[in-house]
């Protein structure tokens, strides 16, 4: 009997047909949606037949809904009917999620054993329950991709003491899962520090795959030949028309994961500089922000919507400095994802961190800028100046940050990594070569083969 030429063929031993299963997916702006809808794109091309099953627009967004099916450049993708009954409040989101998992659940029940392999997001938190729930009963393996560690992000925000009984049963529900998956990426070296300190027994299990940005997608270009910047005023201070005016940029979520005071507080000490900083997205502290901003009575500090994706190579680009943020207590727990994007747009990129966290050593390999500790607002205030006055070396950091990211953390490169867990069961720990690429599974030559096959 003839052997069949596809990649079906090797089904036993590469799991080809994969379902993906997060909350948010475009055109949800939210920042694990747009990744998960790059991943899958990714992966495609690579050879895997890939579906998403998601929810309908409901974290920030302009579309009120969304197609419940449709084909995204080859992947599949389904929306569950879960309205977002009052997303922007803490309960509302609640209540999505869970009529999120309970749509997840009833159709991974249906359509689970069509596919491979599951990989579940942390979005929403606890939906990797579903995995476990869904392996005990259909036998289909799953991955779990790990964005936010919870609940030790409630904690470590004292939503709910550490002790309480439901961080308990979370933590104990947490180690079933992870040792039922059959593997666990997380986003960092500090994040897998922490989840094998809660389950060392899935210590050689666990994978750290950055986050990414695409930088033919986002290029560099001049604050002056940009339309965004032009449009919005970015390249002259209105109050000193004649003068550059330098243009500190954060875009994305001021959630409360994220040190926006110091971020505030050094806005406060450059207010006779020509310095405006801009802040481009929405989030639980943005209030909080904007109240300040109106109490200290700040003019060079403004407040923009989510802006459309295809604004975002002109919107991130429309600065001289990016600004990456996250609260002390929070390192291991979230990853920001709009580093990555800051690298690409070449621009140089003030990090508010902990002392101990993986940022520190990024910045320093890239040399693309320079971190603070949580309340050097002082610092960050030096740096911008420093910054404003010396251009060159503004110019320099952007471009090797630039050229880091070039070689470590582009979507071709992170989606050879995904493979090399999913499809081949390695484990990936930054195993970068010298040029940036994974060091290739002896396994790649064969999958590379009958992908080949399928094609022609």
């Amino acid at each position: 009997m003839p052997k069949k030429s596809s990649l079906a063929s090797a089904k036993t031993k590469f799991a080809t047909r994969l379902l993906i299963v997060t909350q948010f997916f475009p055109p949800d702006y939210a920042a694990t949606g747009q990744l998960i809808d790059e991943l899958s794109r990714q992966l495609g091309k690579l050879g895997l037949e890939v579906s998403v099953f998601t929810g309908q627009p409901g974290y920030a967004f302009q579309k009120d809904s969304a197609a419940a099916s449709e084909q995204r450049e080859g992947v599949a993708v389904r929306r569950s009917r879960v309205s977002r009954w009052a997303s922007h409040r803490i309960r509302g989101k609640a209540i999505n999620s869970l009529l999120f998992c309970l749509r997840a659940v009833l159709h991974l029940l249906r359509h689970a054993r069509r596919h491979h392999l599951l990989l579940l997001t942390t979005a929403p938190p606890y939906l990797q329950i579903l995995g476990y729930v869904v392996n005990l009963l259909t036998g289909v393996p799953y991955v779990c991709l790990i964005y936010d560690l919870y609940p030790d992000v409630a904690t470590a925000l004292k939503v709910v003491p550490s002790q309480h009984p439901l961080v308990r049963l979370w933590h104990g529900l947490n180690r079933r899962v992870w040792r039922r998956s059959q593997h666990i990426i997380v986003l960092s070296s500090t994040m897998k520090q922490r989840v094998a300190a809660h389950c060392p027994e899935v210590r050689d299990r666990i994978s750290v795959i950055h986050n990414w940005a695409d930088p033919d997608w986002i290029t560099p270009l001049p604050k002056a030949k940009n339309p965004f910047a032009c449009t919005q005023n970015l390249v002259y201070a209105e109050e000193c028309p004649s003068a550059s005016c330098f243009t500190v940029l954060y875009s994305g979520n001021l959630g409360r994961c994220h040190d926006v005071e110091t971020l505030i507080e050094a806005a406060e000490q450059l207010r006779y500089q020509p310095v405006q900083f801009v802040f481009i997205g929405g989030g639980a502290q943005q209030p909080w922000c904007q109240e300040k901003v109106q109490e200290l009575q700040l003019t060079n500090c403004r407040f923009l919507p989510y802006q459309d994706r295809q604004q975002l190579p002109y919107s991130l680009t429309a600065c001289d400095l990016s600004l990456v943020s996250v609260k002390q207590g929070m390192e291991g727990l979230v990853a920001p994802s709009k580093l990555y994007s800051g690298l690409a747009a070449a621009r140089p990129l003030a990090v508010i961190c902990d002392a101990d966290s993986y940022l520190v050593d990024l910045l320093a390999a890239a040399r693309c800028g320079q971190t603070f500790r949580q309340g050097d607002s002082a610092g960050l205030a030096a740096f911008i100046q420093y910054l404003m006055h010396h251009p060159e070396d503004a110019t320099r950091m952007g471009k090797a940050g630039r050229r880091y990211l070039q070689s470590h953390f582009t979507p071709a490169l992170i989606a050879r990594q995904y493979v090399e867990v999913l499809c081949f069961g390695e484990t990936v720990d930054v195993a970068l070569a010298p040029d940036g690429s994974t060091v290739r599974s002896p396994l790649w030559e064969e999958w590379e083969r009958l992908y080949q096959r399928r094609n022609h």
